[in-house]
């Protein structure tokens, strides 16, 4: 196992888990290809994830799950996505919804028992669908233009989500929904089998391809009422989401990926103009230098906030800054990094043959999951002002 890996694993649990997925990797990153390719999605890496038992990492010990930690959870997400972006993204999601469920424990405990169970036993996956079309984001504010209709003792949801990420295999989604005649927006659990549930294939972005991010469309879909599992959603005071965390873990193992690409080819091709590899050419050494700087300080940021996460429990409502700021960091660091990496490798970076030109589309998209660039930025701002004042 490289040093640069090392650095970050403290127990055998972690390594255990850590050597599962590296043996996965090549697998992945040539099934990632394909479907990059294809636009198709990767239900072979989700199936093969399930069978050592990853979706149920978060889940609470009482049911069965693995009960991992932050720091676990960026550690694990950041070797997946080394392997394959979407497939690490998807994952992510699931895993990091878990995660903050099993932390707030807002639902009623006998339905967030049986959806543990069902993570556990049969590797079942959820992800929340808030964005709509002419919403945009949650984190901005939008009042969702989904509605839930109470009638006969049942919860009936009707409206259109976008981005619904992992939706081919997605066993529940977590609806937000502005509950009829009032301004309260509650979250819905709502099961895959459910009538008048459908999804429309429209994802057609040229980043992430084989996230399965399409629209989820709902058509008086009835769920029982204790299926409203969260109410006044919209009103809730969220002063910090360490499960975000999962986002900038992504982007940076694929910002690693790029890098060992770089080294990869730096220490192989020998143009017959020199002596020896590329990597002893003083330019290159410097530019890969500066990609080990860069992705140092990111790593060491990220895997610093969420260890402060785990040892400081009674701190995590004031560290939404640091963990603002670890994603910020993180993202547009593992940008650079991409880029740097091409430039090491040169035109053959741009080859469809090549990893590097899926790295280059698929770090971008890093930038438009949240927290976004500007809202992180004023935000910041505020604090300070505030602060000074």
């Amino acid at each position: 196992m490289p040093v640069l890996e090392e650095i970050f694993i403290k127990t055998e649990k972690q390594k255990q888990i850590y050597e599962k997925l590296d043996q996965l990797e090549n697998t992945f990153k040539e099934r990632g290809a394909e479907v990059d390719k294809e636009g198709s999605f990767p239900f072979e890496n989700i199936n093969d994830l399930k069978k050592i038992g990853y979706p149920g990492l978060t889940v609470p010990k009482e049911y069965g799950g693995g009960d991992i930690s932050l720091y676990d959870l960026v550690l694990f997400q950041e070797k997946l996505a080394q392997a394959d972006g979407s497939t690490a993204l998807g994952l992510g999601w699931s895993l990091g919804v878990m995660m903050d469920l099993n932390e707030r424990r807002p639902w009623k405990e006998e339905v967030f028992a049986e959806v543990c169970r069902n993570v556990v036993k049969t590797g079942a996956l959820l992800n929340r669908a808030a964005t709509e079309p002419k919403t945009g984001s949650p984190t901005r504010g939008g009042k969702p233009e989904t509605t839930a209709v109470k009638k006969d003792g049942a919860w009936l949801i009707t409206g259109r989500k976008t981005f619904t990420t992992m939706s081919p295999v997605l066993n529940y989604f977590l609806v937000a929904a502005t509950v009829d005649g009032s301004d309260e927006v509650g979250e819905f659990l709502i099961p895959r089998d459910t009538d008048g549930v459908m999804i429309v294939e429209t994802w057609d972005s040229v980043a992430m391809r084989g996230s399965g991010s399409h629209d989820l469309i709902l058509n008086d879909a009835a769920v029982p009422e204790d299926y409203l599992v969260e109410e006044n959603r919209n009103k809730r005071k969220v002063k910090a989401s360490g499960w975000l965390l999962h986002i900038p873990a992504c982007y940076l193992g694929i910002a690693l990926a790029a890098r060992n690409e770089a080294l990869r080819f730096a220490t192989s091709y020998s143009p017959n103009s020199i002596t020896g590899t590329i990597s002893e050419i003083p330019n290159v050494k410097r530019q890969i230098g500066e990609i080990e700087l860069k992705l140092s300080q990111a790593r060491q940021l990220l895997y610093a906030a969420a260890q402060k996460w785990d040892e400081d429990p009674e701190k995590r409502d004031r560290m939404a800054p640091q963990l603002q700021v670890a994603k910020y960091i993180a993202t547009n660091s593992a940008v650079d990094i991409v880029d740097q990496a091409m430039r090491i490798v040169g035109a053959r970076s741009l080859s469809q043959s090549s990893p590097m030109q899926r790295y280059y589309r698929d770090v971008r998209a890093g930038l438009h999951n949240p927290p976004m660039d500007d809202m992180v930025i004023a935000s910041l701002a505020d604090a300070a002002i505030q602060s000074f004042k």
